[in-house]
């Protein structure tokens, strides 16, 4: 006769002592602080061409110079403007190689503009001076921490309440947090705004609202609303179920 005998190592012996059968109830907590904008980060492209590489980087320095003076006159200190992105290449027409368009130059901008009611003038001065594309427009608030934490609170609050009105109805009353998980889809804090846009996505996440306007001339008007940012916090919390 064979006896089979089973070693119960330390580990497996102390998670099954561990191992915790209270009645529980997990519940999600979501909540969005609304925030007026004090800072709008702004993404300015100038794309010029020509045949001749030089007069094609030349004509981009032209507009670059006319747009760094324009958005001084607003206000903005040379601290705040950075170049983004440089390209030179040569295109030609799709499917037919032989045809050349000419050499393309692109040139980005970012401005950081922390007073907001110039917006709309920035912008304006920009496209007059040349610039042809607006990559982005990003709205937001210099005291993020703070609206996050508060945000969180909010959130954590909301689950524990939803846990306690869920448990009333079979009669149960709720405990102590047993875990709390933040924001489990990987996304902690975002912002969004009524602003939207189309184009192309630099892969800067939600904060982004508007994107690639291109081939404006003249002033623009009646086409920018700050409105609010919102700041958003998700919470996963477990609690204990009493009777």
């Amino acid at each position: 006769m064979l006896l089979a005998l089973t070693a119960i190592s330390p580990a497996q012996g102390q998670q099954s002592a561990t191992y915790d059968d209270r009645p529980k109830i997990t519940v999600s907590g979501e909540a969005i602080v609304k925030v007026q904008p004090d800072k709008i980060v702004i993404t300015l492209g100038i794309e010029t061409n020509d045949n001749d590489v030089n007069a094609a980087k030349q004509k981009n320095n032209d507009i670059m110079r006319k747009a760094l003076t324009a958005i001084k006159e607003c206000g903005v200190e040379e601290k705040d403007i950075q170049t983004d992105y440089l390209s030179i290449e040569p295109r030609w027409k799709e499917y037919e190689r032989y045809k050349f368009l000419g050499y393309f130059v692109r040139n980005t901008l970012v401005v950081t503009l922390n007073d907001t009611q110039k917006v709309e003038e920035l912008l304006t001065k920009a496209l007059q001076a040349g610039v042809n594309y607006i990559h982005g427009v990003d709205f937001q608030t210099t005291e993020f921490k703070k609206y996050r934490e508060e945000a969180r609170v909010l959130a954590l609050k909301a689950a524990k309440e939803k846990a306690e009105k869920m448990a009333s109805v079979l009669g149960q009353t709720v405990g102590n947090p047993i875990q709390i998980n933040e924001n489990p889809d990987g996304a902690p804090w975002c912002y969004y705004s009524s602003w939207s846009g189309w184009g192309r996505d630099r892969g800067m996440s939600s904060q982004n609202v508007i994107q690639d306007v291109q081939g404006f001339t003249g002033e623009i008007s009646d086409t920018i609303a700050l409105g609010k940012i919102s700041v958003r916090a998700n919470v996963n919390v477990v609690f204990e179920l009493k009777q």
